[in-house]
């Protein structure tokens, strides 16, 4: 189990039942799209939320503790230099006290199970890559979603 720490605003919304949109971060980060591009997404991404009612909740691996929402305070942190964190990595971003770990899909959607979130919102997710036939490299994305 994946213990998770929700911003005052996603514990409320929780406990109110209103809606919460889970966020992976890895798009947002230096692993995602170039600055300001990306910036300017997480703004747009939130305040799309905002629009239909529901609370956004970024979720991403922050001073080795597992996130579910952030302040908008601490946004640029998510913005720059990161490390992937899939659901495998989840527990080394912890014990390791990782400054950012960057969430992709297979953590999003753990992380927001854990905490209770339903829905779930990416910029896209992993695949078969080339080569898998000798590799094995299949983005564990897939069996997230599945």
């Amino acid at each position: 189990m994946i213990d998770v720490t929700c911003s005052p605003e996603v514990s409320e919304a929780l406990r109110e039942r209103r809606p919460v949109v889970a966020m992976e971060s890895t798009i947002y980060s230096n692993l995602g799209l170039p600055a300001p591009a990306n910036s300017e997404a997480l703004d747009r991404c939130v305040a799309a939320v905002r629009a239909h009612g529901a609370v956004p909740a970024v979720t991403a691996v922050l001073d080795g503790v597992v996130r579910v929402g952030l302040e908008e305070s601490e946004h640029p942190r998510i913005l720059g230099a990161a490390r992937k964190a899939a659901e495998r990595d989840v527990p080394v971003a912890v014990a390791q006290g990782w400054e950012f770990g960057a969430t992709t899909v297979s953590a999003s959607v753990a992380i927001a199970a854990a905490a209770g979130v339903a829905v779930f919102a990416t910029g896209g997710l992993g695949g078969v890559h080339r080569g898998a036939e000798r590799t094995g490299d299949v983005s564990a994305d897939l069996d997230a979603l599945a």
